[in-house]
């Protein structure tokens, strides 16, 4: 059960597991709260800020390889598995075609 203090538009404002005075309970399967979490405290939706946040992270790792400062295998197998699975979705979206693989093949 959570606990959920109102503004005076009725919209959740606040959260909390803990009961607070002028609080109302509501359950942690109703839409108004759902949505709430969604959007987070300023309007922003966290599922596309996670998804904008993990392509710069993904930049990031390509500039430290192309910079040479680490390797590819420098991360651990998991991780190497889900960028290169990342990356040729992304390719696949982005309708490029990709006749020579990938650079390590290239002599």
């Amino acid at each position: 059960m959570l606990y959920a203090i109102r503004g005076a538009d009725g919209a959740i404002q606040t959260l909390s597991r803990q009961e607070l005075a002028g609080a109302v309970p509501l359950a942690e399967s109703d839409p108004e709260v759902q949505q709430f979490l969604a959007e987070g405290r300023h309007g922003a939706n966290f599922n596309a800020l996670d998804a904008d946040f993990v392509r710069v992270i993904e930049d990031v790792i390509d500039t430290l390889i192309q910079n040479k400062v680490i390797k590819l295998t420098d991360l651990p197998e998991a991780a190497q598995k889900k960028l290169n699975a990342r990356k040729g979705v992304r390719n696949k979206l982005a309708g490029a075609l990709n006749l020579l693989g990938d650079d390590s093949m290239i002599l």
